[in-house]
């Protein structure tokens, strides 16, 4: 495992991403993710799965301490109590004191972003949360929140992907000592079916999913969380480590699209 240092704290560059997973699964992904070497788990309130997060982790043979944990707090909590009060609850069903990083899951145009950040710098005063950041902000409300929050923002989680590389957003972080947390790095399966990934896999002997994983761990200051519940899956997407894509190949798997990015969501929302 590789992992990015940012603000003194090092983060595994491979995480496991737990939207849309319920149950049993949730528990077993989890669980196969631990003991496969996985030290990077995220989750939120508003995967109805915290529950099942924390039953896995507590549940495993991986010490609460070596498991980098975030969750993210639903937008709709946009008063100072109601954040503070769903910390709390978050914790509660993720049984543990803490976590290593809480973030605001999207930017809520009615709520105010001094009195959300104040709430989460607050939380990490408390011991609630080591880290604080946020999720779904683009440059210029990333530069809002750091200006109102009392406590450093140590990421901003968006989708990242070779259609949807971000690099207005990845150039400021870059500069301003964030790192950028990449969701959807496979664009909802996307990468699977795509040419240049497939011929340079065929090169370095990965799959087309690999490769788009390596691109996007191979960018400075960049995490990522996939999402999977196969042991072969899971194994595969940690197995990226071994190879580097050259600065050309870098540039050619980048093709920023807005309809490739808008089919990834719809596979992601409906399964087209």
């Amino acid at each position: 495992m590789e992992y990015e240092t940012i603000q003194d704290t090092d983060i595994p560059k491979i995480g496991l991403g737990t939207w849309r997973m319920e149950g049993a699964t949730c528990r077993n992904a989890v669980a196969t993710a631990l003991d496969l070497g996985y030290r990077h788990i995220d989750t939120a309130q508003a995967y109805g799965n915290e529950r099942q997060v924390g039953q896995a982790i507590r549940n495993s043979d991986v010490s609460r301490d070596e498991v980098f944990l975030t969750t993210k707090v639903w937008p709709m909590h946009r008063k100072y109590d109601a954040i503070i009060d769903s910390i709390h609850e978050s914790l509660a069903r993720l049984g543990t004191k803490y976590v290593d990083l809480l973030l605001i899951h999207w930017p809520n145009p009615a709520a105010s972003t001094s009195e959300v950040m104040r709430a989460l710098s607050d939380a990490r005063s408390r011991g609630l949360t080591r880290h604080i950041g946020v999720s779904n902000f683009d440059a210029e409300q990333l530069e809002s929140a750091q200006e109102s929050a009392d406590a450093p923002i140590l990421t901003d989680q968006v989708q990242f992907h070779p259609y949807s590389p971000q690099r207005e957003l990845l150039d400021y972080c870059q500069a301003n000592d964030v790192v950028l947390t990449a969701y959807s790095p496979l664009a909802h399966g996307g990468a699977m079916h795509d040419e240049p990934l497939a011929t340079l896999g065929t090169k370095y002997g990965k799959t087309p999913a690999q490769v788009a994983l390596r691109w996007v761990v191979q960018h400075e200051g960049v995490v990522t969380i996939p999402k999977s519940t196969s042991r072969a899956h899971l194994e595969e997407n940690l197995d990226i480590f071994d190879f580097e894509l050259t600065e050309t190949e870098m540039e050619v798997i980048s093709r920023p699209s807005r309809v490739r990015t808008g089919l990834s969501m719809l596979r992601g929302r409906f399964g087209v």
